[in-house]
């Protein structure tokens, strides 16, 4: 547990001379759920992009078990970003097998993946047909397709219902138990608190706070007071 699996050092990305993110150092350790928290446009979808290979950063550094990442640690990360990456007129197998297919996986890996998610009763459905919360199951299990050691998972429960949520709290927490490390961003701070092991609050493209999940901690207030202190230094 004590081990870290990845590290970000004084990370940045600009966009067209705007820094969107500003040396962000982030540390997360091995078989843990790490929630990066900040409001809509501080810079968590960003900082999960360059991790995932979506974006090059303008400068600083990612590393994997000490060493700096390369393309080929992706074949050990899955990733949902934004929506699930669907075929719509497929069904939840389907949609696997084409994964499965581009990856050179065995069928078996399919049907495992499908009962992870619990999505392994949903025989000729078509994806489109899905509710959200089935659909976004449906994203988590193609990101497990390729039994990764780290799974990202970007706003993961926008747009459920209280059902839909607590199903997908209830996954990610497994996740770690199986040796997967998750790092998932959110501006739902009681969801990351009643999943996360570690915290990160992420401000105006700044990470203002990192550290463990405290029972009792008033996340709120701390949450606001990172926020307002980013607020100031950017004005």
């Amino acid at each position: 547990m004590d081990q870290i699996i990845l590290q970000t050092k004084n990370l940045c990305k600009t966009f067209n001379n705007q820094q969107v993110v500003n040396n962000v150092s982030l540390s997360i350790r091995e078989n843990s759920v790490y929630g990066l928290l900040g409001p809509n446009g501080a810079g968590k979808s960003t900082t999960l992009k360059m991790l995932t290979g979506m974006l090059r950063p303008t400068s600083g550094e990612i590393l994997i078990h000490g060493r700096p990442w390369t393309r080929r640690d992706l074949s050990h990360i899955g990733a949902l970003i934004e929506s699930p990456p669907l075929y719509e007129n497929l069904t939840a197998r389907e949609n696997l097998k084409v994964r499965a297919t581009l990856l050179g996986l065995p069928d078996s890996r399919i049907e495992e993946v499908l009962k992870i998610v619990d999505l392994d009763h949903t025989g000729k459905k078509r994806s489109g047909q899905f509710s959200m919360g089935m659909k976004q199951r449906l994203g988590i299990a193609i990101a497990l397709l390729n039994n990764p050691k780290l799974l990202i998972l970007d706003e993961p429960t926008n747009g459920l219902d209280p059902i839909g949520i607590q199903e997908q709290r209830e996954l990610i927490r497994s996740f770690p138990q199986q040796g997967i490390t998750v790092i998932l961003s959110s501006h739902i701070l009681s969801e990351v608190e009643q999943i996360a092991d570690h915290i990160g609050i992420i401000a105006g493209g700044a990470l203002g706070y990192q550290d463990a999940v405290t029972p009792g901690q008033d996340l709120e207030a701390l949450f606001m007071q990172i926020v307002s202190q980013n607020r100031k230094g950017g004005e």
